[in-house]
C-alpha cells in the first residue's frame, strides 16, 4: 500500500508544481500585456489622439510633423521614467517586505524614502541646486538613513518589527527637518521643493531614465540572482540557514539593491507615494501563497506610476501629479494592512 500510493502522492506534487509554474506565467503575461496596453495608450492619447501609425512611425526615428514632438519629446519619456520608476519602487519595495516578513516593511513606511526626499530638499532650497546634484544627494543620504535603521536595529538580529518600528521613529524625525527646511525657504525655492516631494514625472526627459534603468539593471539583476536565498528567508531565519542560506550576506546584498533602486528613482522622480508599499502585496494576491513575487512587483509597480499619472493628467477634473494618485489609492490600503497585521500577525 505504501508504495502504491508513492507514485500518486509524487504526481499530487508535480501537478501542484505545474500549477504553481502556470499560475505564475500566467500572471506575469497578464500584467505585461496590461503595462503594454497602458503604455501604449500613454502614447496615443493625450490632449490629442495620435494614430498607433504615426506613434510606430515615432518610435522607429521617422520625423512625423506635429507628432514627433508630441509623442517624442513629451509623451515617450514621461512613459518610460514611469515605467522605469515604478519597476524600481516596486522591486525595490516587496524585497523588504518579503526579507522582513512585514508588508509594512516598505521604504515609504521605515523612513528610506523621507531620508533621500530630505536630502534633496536640503540641497534646492538651502544649496540652491538642481538637476544630478540633487540626484546625488539624494541617493547618499538614502543609503545612510537605510544604515541608520539597520544599525538601530540591529540586536543580535535584525527583527522585522523591531526595524520597523525604528525606521517609522527616523521617518517622524526626517519629517520635521523637511518641515523645517520648507519654513525657510524662498517662494520660487518652495514650489519647487513641493512639486519635487509630491512625487512626479512632469517635464520628464528621456536623458533622466538612463541612471534609474542602471540602477535597475545592476541592483535589479543582482537582486533577481538572490531571488532563491530571498525567498528562502520567507519562511525564517534559521529555516534558511538550514538550507544552506547565507542570512547575514544576502540581507546585506538586499538592503544595497533595495535601497539602491529606491534612492536612484525617488532623486529622479521624488517619493512617489506608497508604490513601493502596494506592489508587493498586489502580486501576492495575484500570484498567490507560492512562487516568487519580485517580477510580479516590478511590474504591478510600472504599472501603477503609468497609469496613475495618466489618470491624474486626463482623467481627472484637475490636474495632478502622480504622488497624489497612488497616496490616494495607497492610504486606505496602509490601514487596512495595519488593522489585518494587527489581528493577524500576517505576513505578505
Amino acid at each position: 500500500m505504501i508504495a502504491a500510493s508513492q507514485p500518486t502522492l509524487a504526481r499530487a506534487v508535480s501537478d501542484a508544481r505545474h500549477h504553481r509554474a502556470r499560475r505564475w506565467r500566467g500572471v506575469v503575461a497578464g500584467l505585461v500585456l496590461l503595462l503594454l496596453a497602458v503604455f501604449a495608450l500613454t502614447l496615443m492619447l493625450g490632449q490629442s489622439f495620435t494614430p498607433p501609425g504615426q506613434v510606430l512611425r515615432v518610435l522607429m526615428g521617422e520625423n512625423v510633423q506635429g507628432a514627433s514632438f508630441t509623442v517624442g519629446h513629451l509623451r515617450l519619456p514621461r512613459a518610460v521614467l514611469s515605467v522605469l520608476t515604478g519597476m524600481c519602487f516596486g522591486l525595490g519595495g516587496v524585497a523588504f517586505q518579503v526579507m522582513l516578513r512585514n508588508p509594512l516593511a516598505s521604504p515609504d513606511i521605515i523612513g528610506i524614502s523621507y531620508g533621500a526626499s530630505a536630502a534633496a530638499v536640503f540641497a534646492i532650497v538651502m544649496l540652491g541646486l538642481d538637476g544630478s546634484s540633487v540626484a546625488v544627494f539624494a541617493v547618499v543620504a538614502g543609503l545612510v538613513v537605510s544604515l541608520l535603521v539597520y544599525g538601530l536595529s540591529f540586536k543580535n538580529g535584525v527583527a522585522g518589527t523591531r526595524l520597523i518600528l525604528v525606521g517609522i521613529g527616523v521617518a517622524a524625525m526626517i519629517e520635521s527637518f523637511i518641515a523645517y527646511i520648507l519654513s525657510q525657504a524662498a517662494s520660487w525655492d518652495l514650489q519647487e521643493a513641493l512639486r519635487w516631494l509630491t512625487g512626479s514625472v512632469n517635464g520628464a526627459q528621456l536623458g533622466q531614465a538612463w541612471p534609474v534603468l542602471g540602477a535597475l539593471v545592476v541592483f535589479g539583476g543582482l537582486l533577481l540572482a538572490r531571488g532563491r536565498d530571498l525567498e528562502a528567508l520567507r519562511m525564517g531565519d534559521d529555516t534558511a540557514a538550514a538550507l544552506g542560506v547565507k542570512v547575514g550576506v544576502t540581507r546585506i546584498v538586499v538592503i544595497i539593491c533595495a535601497v539602491g533602486m529606491i534612492s536612484v528613482s525617488t532623486a529622479i522622480s521624488g517619493p512617489i507615494a506608497f508604490v513601493a508599499f502596494l506592489s508587493g502585496p498586489i502580486a501576492s494576491r495575484l500570484i498567490g501563497p507560492n512562487g516568487s513575487i519580485l517580477i510580479p512587483s516590478a511590474l504591478v509597480g510600472a504599472a501603477l506610476v503609468l497609469g496613475g499619472d495618466y489618470i491624474g493628467q486626463f482623467l481627472l477634473p484637475h490636474r495632478y501629479p502622480v504622488g497624489i494618485v497612488t497616496g490616494a489609492l495607497g492610504a486606505p490600503y496602509l490601514l487596512y494592512l495595519i488593522v489585518r497585521v494587527n489581528r493577524a500577525g500576517g505576513s505578505l
